[in-house]
């Protein structure tokens, strides 16, 4: 049962982050990978969100594990970061590494923060 509600969680935020991904792609131009970033920021608030307010094991799996494991991308934001820097867009590079693990991190506790006060 674990297995089928983290494929099921991972599935849905696959799709979930492709098609994001995809609209604020659509509508951004400016070489910055502003999909992903907008995505994982948000991915870090919902699991700070998800992992201080939700106890049971299984919608944990469901959510935490699958949905935002799937719907967060570490492999994604390293690969845009350095192609930034291949690309020689330096500036980009490190504004995109920098704030994506600030705000990430910032996310999180936003997250954390925000159950407790309406808890």
């Amino acid at each position: 049962m674990n297995y089928i509600l983290l494929a099921i969680g991972g599935a849905l935020g696959s799709v979930t982050r492709f098609k994001i991904g995809e609209i604020i792609g659509n509508k951004n131009n400016n070489g910055f990978p502003l999909g992903t970033f907008i995505i994982n920021i948000t991915g870090a608030f919902l699991l700070g969100i998800v992992s201080s307010y939700v106890s049971n094991k299984q919608i944990l799996l469901l959510l935490a594990d699958g949905f935002l494991g799937a719907y967060t991308t570490f492999s994604t934001f390293m690969y845009e970061g350095f192609t930034l820097f291949e690309n020689k867009k330096t500036l980009n590079a490190i504004t995109y590494i920098i704030f994506s693990l600030i705000l990430g991190v910032t996310g999180y506790f936003l997250g954390l923060e925000l159950i407790s006060i309406i808890s």
